[in-house]
């Protein structure tokens, strides 16, 4: 019966299951086996399972669009980020890609994104390939025996094809690969690329309407932690690369989430999803044995290189810098399983600086938090998207601009208000550079982030004295046990001043820039809290 309702949804977009069989809420080793019966993939000594993404090893921005349907038309914030397409150039693609898996084994997955079941939606994705499927079983939150009996239909479904090429030629597209979202049918198409990360991320974009329209809760692109003692949260900001998964996975406190969390005003945090998506370049056990030890059977691994043994070389980068592994949650075994908790104590926000001028720790008040939520610099790093080699400086609206459908300061706004309302902390984590900028200085070592941002947890951060930085209108602390006390302010350490103090002023100044850019509107308050060139 079940089968029967998932073929009507297809049905209704178009994929009529002929010559294939669909499989559906098959097991991760069920997958497993099917994914090595059609040579997807290899299985490694660990128990993980490797496959190559080919062409696309990370996401591509550029192939993303919303469809331009009359019910978005006013408020998707449209632009470089949020491209349409019209209906006729989607339903070209919908119907290619709907004949294409018509004829081929579905791998079928129910979940849910959303721990807390009072805000979760359901999402049913159709796979080409078992390897994928495996993929979204571990990342999305899984359904209970009764959850998944009445299911019935999903809020969103996704089709997954990855062995289909679109036609360039079509109106708006920019290659054979295409992520459209659809919000009047309800369904994202991911076409042309074999990418995982483009079906997690398409699951989150949908979400980042859906909340704050449907259910007045802010999503947030970020990790979440608790402490097991006190039960208090943290949440942590940041883009790909900078270091949300590797500190929210601390052996000292319960793991909510790594990547995408929503916040229920006077209710708390939880996490939208069931698993983590790491990154594995130059993992190892001794740096960060949670997320290596979560790298098991079950978890898949892309464009990881296996040596003669099988055995993972997670510092051959050949393939690409964005190497992956997805896994469920509870491969970390400090998870909070219930995915949710209170609301947070601590903000973190985190930046990759490639400068090197920002200080490893920062205190911000209220008017800087939001400054810097709308203003979310950081350095894109190698691998993340296509043709990035080596950090970009950038400014990403919020921390995760890419996959925030509506105007930033309706995210920005709902932060504003939770922080104005409880007694949360706020402070800027820098995981970039020290002692100079990129191809200089080197990378700030993880034991002082972890160092620092534990301390900022727990509030022994606050007794150390804190100095004014002028420039960038930041307070830093000036020591913190365990780290050299000339890290933490990052004048003290580079070699000279005169070449730090010019690298600042040039970096205030594109911050200066960018909000008066985007963001000339805002207060004087929060345009006063940012740093002045």
């Amino acid at each position: 019966m079940a089968t029967d309702s998932v073929t009507k949804v297809l049905e209704g977009y178009g994929v009529h299951a002929g010559a294939g069989s669909i499989h559906l809420d098959m097991a991760a080793a069920e997958l497993v086996e099917e994914a090595l019966a059609h040579k997807e993939g290899r299985l490694a000594s660990n128990g993980s399972l490797v496959v190559e993404t080919g062409k696309y090893t990370g996401r591509s921005p550029k192939d993303r669009f919303v469809v331009d349907t009359p019910d978005v038309r006013d408020t998707i914030a449209w632009g470089n980020v949020n491209m349409p397409i019209s209906q006729e150039s989607y339903e070209k693609v919908r119907d290619g890609v709907a004949a294409y898996l018509g004829a081929r084994d579905l791998y079928v997955v129910r979940g849910l994104a959303g721990a807390d079941r009072a805000h979760a939606r359901k999402f049913m994705i159709a796979c080409e390939r078992a390897s994928q499927a495996l993929f979204i079983t571990q990342l999305l939150v899984r359904p209970t025996d009764e959850e998944r009996a009445s299911y019935g239909e999903p809020d969103f479904t996704i089709l997954a094809a990855p062995g289909y090429k679109c036609d360039p030629s079509i109106e708006g597209l920019n290659s054979e690969a295409a992520v459209l979202v659809n919000f009047a049918e309800r369904v994202v198409v991911v076409a042309g690329t074999e990418y995982s990360g483009e079906i997690k991320k398409s699951v989150f974009s949908v979400m980042n309407y859906l909340l704050p329209v449907e259910d007045k809760v802010l999503p947030m692109h970020c990790s979440a932690s608790m402490d097991p003692a006190s039960r208090d949260t943290a949440v942590f900001f940041g883009l790909s690369g900078t270091g949300k998964t590797t500190l929210s996975a601390d052996p000292k406190r319960l793991l909510i989430g790594d990547d995408e969390h929503g916040w229920a005003m006077g209710e708390g945090i939880f996490n939208l999803e069931g698993g983590c998506y790491a990154k594995c370049d130059g993992l190892t056990e001794e740096r960060e044995p949670e997320i290596f030890r979560a790298v098991k059977f079950g978890a898949l691994c892309e464009n990881v290189i296996l040596n003669e043994r099988r055995d993972p070389d997670y510092a051959d980068v050949s393939l690409t810098q964005n190497t992956r592994v997805g896994y469920p949650v509870e491969h970390i075994p400090n998870s909070c399983l219930e995915g949710a908790g209170g609301e947070p104590t601590a903000v973190i926000f985190l930046t990759c600086d490639a400068f090197g001028v920002l200080p490893p720790i920062s205190r911000l008040s209220a008017d800087a938090a939001m400054y810097h939520f709308v203003s979310g610099f950081t350095s894109k790093v190698a691998g993340t998207e296509l043709g990035i080699k080596e950090p970009v400086p950038t400014f990403s609206a919020l921390f995760g601009e890419p996959f925030m459908p509506l105007d930033p300061m309706v995210y920005a706004d709902m932060l504003g208000e939770r922080i104005a309302s409880g007694a949360t902390r706020v402070y800027l984590v820098n995981t970039g550079w020290i002692e100079g900028s990129y191809g200089v200085g080197r990378r700030i070592p993880l034991d002082y982030n972890r160092i620092n941002v534990n301390a900022a947890l727990d509030g022994t951060l606050e007794q150390a004295e804190f100095i004014h930085d002028d420039v960038f209108n930041l307070d830093i602390p000036t020591s913190c046990p365990g780290v050299p006390d000339e890290v933490m302010v990052p004048w003290r350490c580079w070699s000279s001043k005169e070449e730090y103090d010019a690298t600042a002023k040039k970096l205030a100044g594109m911050f200066q820039e960018n909000f008066e850019k985007k963001y000339a509107h805002l207060p004087e308050n929060v345009r006063n809290a940012g740093p002045r060139a």
